[in-house]
């Protein structure tokens, strides 16, 4: 009796581990000490999540995320000393594949840094006003490869960006000939706002071809999100803000 009781503690304790090993694994980046609490708390309480860690600045999330390797990093943008910009750039640079998702954490969604995140390859950005199951779906959402919010609400943040930098420069041309035609079109459609569904029945193309073509495009452009990816559309000149598309 006592041995099925010790087998099946074993057994019970081995199911623990594989469970926690398929959870979502997310740091918690905040320099405001109750904010970072209270989401690593909520995460906690929540199936299929895991906190590896909470860190009160840049420096520290990357020292952390390179550690640890988080699947999501949910990183506050404004904190003394190193910027959440910054570590997100760093972060990114020296991630093992897959880097983690960075989800970006701000008061204002038109906020110039949230377009500084996106294009150094934030995943997304999340309100801090946010309710809890919108957080929660956030960082499953951003975990599982997809685009936080709405292509519509990115391309709407991005365009208000690039119609204040005309001083920008000519558009990246030498990089864009790198791509192929059809590598080309969809990364027009996505910085369009697009989904891959919709590229697909635009161009009359399989979705799986629409995902392999925009993966290329990125690859080589050296890009690890989709948000970053129609940043460099209107950055390059291939999306006009304002247009009709």
């Amino acid at each position: 009796m006592t041995g099925e009781t010790g087998d099946n503690a074993a057994e019970n304790a081995a199911e623990n581990v594989r469970k926690k090993a398929e959870d979502i694994s997310v740091l918690v980046v905040d320099d405001q000490v109750l904010i970072r609490a209270g989401v690593a708390a909520l995460l906690r309480a929540a199936p299929g999540m895991t906190v590896v860690g909470e860190a009160a600045d840049g420096e520290q999330a990357i020292e952390m995320a390179a550690e640890r390797q988080p699947d999501v990093v949910l990183m506050d943008i404004r904190m003394p000393g190193l910027s959440g910009i910054a570590a997100t750039e760093r972060i990114l640079a020296q991630a093992a594949d897959p880097a983690p998702r960075i989800l970006v954490l701000t008061t204002f969604d038109l906020d110039e840094y949230v377009y500084a995140a996106l294009r150094a390859g934030a995943a997304g950005f999340l309100l801090k006003d946010a309710g809890p199951q919108r957080l929660l779906a956030a960082v499953s959402a951003v975990a599982g490869g997809d685009m936080l919010f709405s292509p519509s609400v990115t391309r709407r943040l991005i365009e208000a960006f690039t119609r204040r930098r005309p001083e920008a420069g000519p558009p990246p041309a030498e990089e864009l000939r790198a791509l192929t035609g059809r590598e080309v079109e969809v990364l027009r459609h996505t910085g369009r706002g697009l989904s891959n569904g919709d590229i697909a029945a635009e161009l009359v193309i399989s979705e799986a071809t629409v995902k392999t073509h925009l993966n290329r495009a990125m690859a080589k452009l050296g890009l690890c999100s989709r948000a970053q990816a129609v940043v460099v559309a209107y950055e390059s000149g291939l999306v006009t803000p304002g247009a009709r598309h």
